[in-house]
């Protein structure tokens, strides 16, 4: 399920996505807008959440919510590692590939785009730094559960999802 979402602009303007939907809980495809509203007050929330099964059976159920006054209040500074963490293709492609289940040095030294094991081990410990990764056993690194969900969402947003 997939919807590009419309914004309700000050003044009552309207922009819509591509699905025509409107943000105003009109729809019932917008069920977690919805519900979002009947708990908070004005300005608003922001929360995401997510229902995951992974490849390797692993299965995830989170979410996350918080007032829009306290996300403006909050020191922003604190996601420049996690995000700075992100910000490499080659990063990108070893979270893809432990999600996928591929998660020990053979496999991820095998990625196409990556270049020596040295690399591999410098971004295995930014990912690590960054709170994306996390050694399970020798050899072998995985997401943390916590940040399974999270992880799909800023991808997502990056790319417009």
């Amino acid at each position: 399920m997939q919807h590009r979402v419309a914004l309700l602009e000050a003044g009552g303007n309207r922009s819509e996505g591509e699905d025509g939907l409107s943000a105003d809980g009109g729809d019932p495809r917008f069920w977690l807008l919805a519900a979002l509203r009947k708990r908070v007050e004005t300005p608003g929330a922001v929360a995401f959440g997510g229902t995951v099964d992974l490849p390797d059976g692993r299965h995830y159920e989170w979410q996350w919510g918080e007032a829009v006054e306290q996300r403006l209040a909050a020191d922003w500074s604190e996601a420049a590692a996690p995000l700075e963490a992100l910000g490499h293709p080659v990063r990108l492609a070893i979270l893809h590939s432990v999600l996928e289940g591929h998660s020990d040095i053979a496999s991820l030294a095998a990625l196409p785009q990556l270049g020596t094991r040295g690399q591999l081990y410098h971004h295995l410990k930014v990912l690590e730094s960054g709170g994306w990764i996390q050694p399970q056993r020798r050899g072998v690194y995985g997401v943390p559960g916590e940040r399974v969900v999270p992880l799909l969402t800023i991808l997502a947003a990056a790319t417009g999802g």
